[in-house]
């Protein structure tokens, strides 16, 4: 491993390092004179001023993965939760460094932000399968570099998603409990065991978190909203997803290894080597982001995971004027409410959607949290797919740490 304190190289390589230029590490005095512009308060400044007391560590490894965290003069404070940023197709780690620091200016005392570089470029081409392998042994080998780590949650963004899906299907482990002392008092004189507690990778899972994440693929019915709902443009792109390699087949559900469900249709229940299901329940919060439109890529049905006549009216301007790109959130609660009353819709109707009325079915029956997302008005709706990841634009920071209010 290779560590570097308070002073990150600017990297343009695109090896996966996150960049030099966090504002207000290295240059604290334009920092200053930007704050004095925005506010005249001082005892503002003053609270500002507590975070950038620590410095940005950055470590790498052989493969070119990057591990951050923030330490504090006169102390090095030892990470717990980790936290797992997966890049989409033909993406980068690159892609995540400035959601990376946002994560760590506001929590910059127990996160480790580890951004993924094992499954970049057109190795994202791979399959779904061997990326999340190749995801689950990177995870093992940054929790055996940091045994100080209790904790652990995944973001993932588009294809990300799926990956950070299934390589949580291969961590999840269930921990057995010690037994609890021999107390001769008891009645039988007898040991209680308490039940075991599920845990990804030995950690305790907290969030899981997706961003126009195709997570019932990219098949027909308006997926993929670039070809318009035309069928004849859908039945063709089914036909040549070969051509994105294995990956393709898994979006466009047309593998069928040795005779083998769709791996996307697997990937919703538990299998005997693989707890998909199991591995995301045990999460406590799950959030799904969605682009209500302009995503040219991954409509908004697939990304919110909702049946098309689920998706809700949208009320005019945001819910939350910090965040006005945020249209729409929906609790819990109302999610899990739509698996029980919209469990029998009328999938015969439509007998080539029985694949992804399944996959509705078996998601839906944990509770997601559901983010609509909308870039109308903005130039940013041209790009809202990768928009939605988050830049290095202040006006596309809509809500990235907002998931972590509830942050321990």
């Amino acid at each position: 491993m290779e560590e570097e304190d308070s002073v990150i190289p600017k990297n343009t390589e695109g090896d996966g390092r996150v960049g030099s230029d966090l504002e207000g590490i290295r240059k604290p005095k334009k920092m200053k004179k930007m704050r004095s512009r925005k506010s005249d308060d001082k005892e503002t400044k003053k609270k500002k001023k507590k975070y950038w007391m620590g410095c940005l560590r950055a470590e790498s490894d052989e493969s070119g993965n990057v591990d951050l965290t923030v330490d504090f003069p006169g102390e090095r404070t030892e990470p717990t939760h980790l936290v797992v940023m997966v890049n989409g197709l033909i993406g980068s780690a690159q892609n995540w460094r400035f959601a990376a620091k946002q994560m760590l200016k506001k929590y910059p005392q127990d996160l480790l932000v580890h951004c993924s570089k094992r499954n970049h470029s057109t190795q994202t081409f791979d399959g779904v399968d061997v990326m999340g392998e190749r995801l689950a042994e990177e995870v093992r080998s940054v929790i055996k570099r940091h045994p100080s780590l209790q904790k652990i949650s995944f973001v993932g963004h588009s294809l990300g998603g799926l990956i950070a899906r299934y390589a949580i299907g291969r961590l999840y482990e269930q921990e057995s409990r010690e037994e609890l002392p021999h107390n001769s008092d008891d009645i039988g004189d007898k040991c209680s065991i308490e039940e075991p507690k599920a845990r990804i990778a030995g950690l305790e899972p907290v969030y899981f978190i997706t961003s126009a994440t195709p997570h019932l693929g990219s098949r027909g019915h308006k997926q993929v909203p670039l070809f318009s709902g035309s069928y004849t443009l859908e039945r063709l792109a089914t036909r040549m997803s070969g051509c994105l390699g294995k990956t393709g087949k898994h979006l466009f559900l047309a593998d069928s290894d040795g005779g083998k469900p769709p791996l996307l249709l697997r990937m919703v229940k538990d299998s005997r080597d693989l707890k998909f299901i199991s591995a995301l329940q045990c999460f406590k919060r799950r959030i799904a982001y969605a682009n209500t439109s302009f995503d040219h890529l991954v409509g908004w049905s697939t990304s919110s995971i909702r049946r098309h006549n689920e998706l809700p009216k949208l009320q005019r301007g945001p819910v939350n004027e910090k965040y006005p790109h945020i249209v729409n959130v929906e609790a819990p609660d109302t999610a899990s409410n739509y698996e029980e009353d919209h469990s029998r819709t009328k999938a015969d109707r439509f007998k080539n959607l029985d694949m992804e009325e399944e996959m509705i079915r078996e998601l839906t029956k944990l509770s997601w949290e559901r983010v609509d997302v909308s870039f109308r008005g903005t130039l940013q709706r041209f790009l809202a797919h990768n928009t939605i990841q988050a830049s290095e634009n202040k006006d596309d920071q809509f809500s990235w740490s907002r998931c972590y209010t509830t942050h321990d």
